[in-house]
């Protein structure tokens, strides 16, 4: 079920109604938002709820035991065994065809004519956000950071929760578990709270990612080489709105339906745009998920402790914050980009920037927003070649044809791209981050 659709508008204030007028005890809530959080995925496809379950219900298993094992060795294979069930069902459906279809192309490079199995599985919507969290409940309680919950229906309505089961924020037990543990009152002036992050959020999806996305999607239709650099430059900047529209948006419905049910979740875009350094950008863009690949990813490869491979561990986390993203080598691609955009940063020892921006800093602004919507390219492109195509042509094609100007300056997509920026602005030089 998608925010915006009519099922969705349906859907929110008959739970918000019965949760908060019919079902009053702490457990009943539970339950409720858990059937009806299973209800929301399963509209989608309810064959892939089983998947949700399995994850849920090895999980809550695996924590038990993690949390209860004296000897480490045990208490590792418990960890294992969680790792294994997750990473097996993420791999299996989402990038098994991916490794399969590039196993056979080195085959066929090297002479041979494999025949090697391909699934064809439609990718669970999802999987990736309640994948990585419930690896950190396990991992956490293996290093010993929280306990186990006792509850099952408290821990599969914290895994299940609908306002970001299927696009984040990726939330850590610590913070929204004991949510769930705790009785919720209804709070008139949380729930306009919600209501006005929820329109902004609306207005991020619809109004500016949806109608930046069809200019988008017609550009980079086009074959590149027949393109002038203004039309793959409006193409480039429509993608760079788009996917930051869509993304955010997603993230404040999220945020503000949850309040009106009486939760917190994790602020996860805090205007990105406007970094003046790379690592700024990645303190700011899918601040959730950067969060959890900086403490189980690059902390476990060894972090900035391992001076040797400080550099490795930044390329490995940045990729597989691409291969997150998804089964394609442009995604893998893109985070390798961002890494090596990151790592001067590193070898200068820059430090963060705790003063928040003036019109001093728009130039490094700018400078910084052009090279993350280089990297978009690539993210939004087919293939490689495509995105080097597309860069190219960009580059070379320079011929100046005024009329193209009128076909994609489509006024009120742009307005509503300023309006977006306008807020965002005033919030920042504010300090409201």
């Amino acid at each position: 079920m998608l925010f915006n659709s009519f099922a969705f508008a349906l859907f929110l204030p008959l739970v918000f109604a019965a949760y908060w007028w019919v079902f009053r005890g702490l457990r009943a809530q539970n339950a409720f938002v858990l059937l009806a959080s299973w209800a929301f995925y399963a509209w989608w496809d309810w064959r892939f709820l089983g998947l949700l379950l399995v994850s849920t219900a090895g999980d809550f298993l695996f924590g038990l035991r993690i949390h209860a094992a004296q000897d480490k060795k045990r208490r590792k294979a418990w960890l294992m065994a969680s790792i294994a069930l997750n990473l097996g069902l993420l791999g299996t459906f989402k990038y098994f065809d991916f490794f399969i279809t590039g196993l056979a192309d080195l085959l066929r490079s090297a002479g041979f004519e494999p025949h090697l199995p391909i699934l064809g599985i439609l990718l669970p919507v999802g999987i990736s956000f309640y994948t990585f969290q419930t690896l950190s409940y396990t991992i956490d309680i293996h290093r010993r950071q929280i306990a186990p919950t006792n509850d099952p229906i408290a821990f599969a309505a914290f895994v299940s929760f609908f306002p970001q089961l299927v696009a984040g924020p990726i939330e850590r037990a610590r913070d929204l578990l004991p949510q769930f543990e705790r009785s919720r009152v209804f709070d008139i002036d949380r729930a306009k709270d919600g209501l006005r992050q929820m329109l902004w959020g609306f207005f991020k999806k619809v109004a500016v990612a949806d109608t930046c996305g069809g200019l988008a999607g017609a550009v980079f239709a086009l074959d590149p080489a027949s393109a002038s650099s203004v039309t793959l430059v409006f193409g480039a900047l429509c993608f760079a709105f788009q996917i930051y529209g869509d993304f955010s948006g997603y993230s404040d419905i999220a945020i503000g339906c949850a309040r009106l049910f009486g939760f917190n979740l994790s602020r996860n875009f805090a205007y990105p745009y406007f970094s003046r350094s790379i690592g700024e950008f990645w303190r700011r863009w899918h601040i959730t998920l950067s969060s959890w690949l900086r403490d189980y990813v690059y902390l476990s490869l060894g972090g900035w402790r391992d001076k040797g491979g400080r550099l490795r561990n930044i390329l490995i986390t940045f990729g597989v914050s691409g291969l997150w993203h998804g089964a394609n080598w442009t995604y893998i691609g893109w985070g390798l980009l961002h890494g090596a955009y990151y790592i001067p940063s590193v070898v200068r020892g820059e430090r963060q920037r705790s003063e928040h921006a003036t019109w001093r800093d728009l130039p490094r602004i700018i400078a910084l927003f052009v090279l993350v919507t280089i990297s978009w390219i690539v993210f939004r492109s087919a293939t490689i070649g495509d995105a080097a195509r597309y860069l190219r042509a960009m580059a070379l094609n320079a011929r100046v044809r005024p009329w193209e100007l009128f076909d994609w300056i489509s006024l009120p997509v742009w307005i509503h791209v300023a309006l977006m920026l306008g807020v965002e602005w005033h919030c920042v030089v504010n300090c409201m981050v």
